[in-house]
């Protein structure tokens, strides 16, 4: 994916998916998870990041236990 974005964004992605080819094209990678009823991992904490698991249920429950 061409993003003249993408070395910026890079460092602030927190996504753990290391074969993921979306990493740092934040556009791509949100129109995917938004396709499959889930959220990207960046906007999940850490630990619940690391689970893999993208799901609105994990996210609320991620939050809900801060």
């Amino acid at each position: 994916m061409n993003c003249p974005n993408k070395q910026k964004n890079l460092p602030g992605c927190t996504c753990t998916y290391t074969s993921c080819e979306k990493q740092g094209v934040c556009c791509e990678c949100v129109r995917y998870h938004r396709a499959k009823g889930a959220i990207p991992g960046c906007f999940f904490p850490a630990d619940a990041e690391k689970t893999y698991d993208r799901s609105v249920q994990n996210f609320v429950q991620a939050y809900q236990k801060k």
